[in-house]
């Protein structure tokens, strides 16, 4: 796989609904992409499995806060700002001196592919360092419709 720069970006000017979480370690994943889920149905996203969009939402939050724990430092803060346009996910932790480092050259059997999966799946991604913590981010389109591909 050739060489993917994850941009220094600052975050984009997102306006909408707010959802949080703060995750400390990993064990709390599963809680937190069930969390997502629900308020993806409660605003009238179809069940995973007839919302392709919804599922990327969902798989790239959970790279992205997965990243943050294992690599980062805690808290982690993890937020998706529901958008009339797409979602706006940033994940948060206390290590602003780690920058996000996609693998380069590594056999997909052996994972740490996250950075390029979201890449992917995003239109517009980044990361940028605010008053001590690590932001790294990603705009997601609401359907599949809307995807265009990701600048890099």
């Amino acid at each position: 796989m050739g060489r993917l720069a994850w941009p220094l970006r600052p975050l984009p000017d997102g306006r909408g609904e707010v959802w949080r979480w703060d995750l400390s370690n990993l064990a709390e994943l599963p809680a937190a992409r069930a969390a997502l889920r629900s308020r993806l149905g409660a605003v009238g996203f179809p069940v995973q499995d007839q919302d392709t969009a919804g599922e990327r939402l969902v798989l790239a939050f959970d790279e992205l806060a997965s990243n943050a724990l294992r690599h980062g430092a805690s808290p982690v803060v993890a937020t998706v700002i529901a958008g009339s346009g797409g979602w706006l996910l940033n994940v948060s932790d206390r290590a602003p001196e780690m920058m996000p480092a996609p693998a380069v050259d590594r056999d997909p059997a052996k994972g740490g592919l996250g950075l390029h999966l979201v890449a992917r799946l995003s239109v517009a991604h980044g990361w940028y360092v605010d008053d001590g913590w690590k932001h790294v981010w990603a705009c997601l389109p609401s359907s599949i419709e809307n995807r265009q591909p990701a600048l890099t």
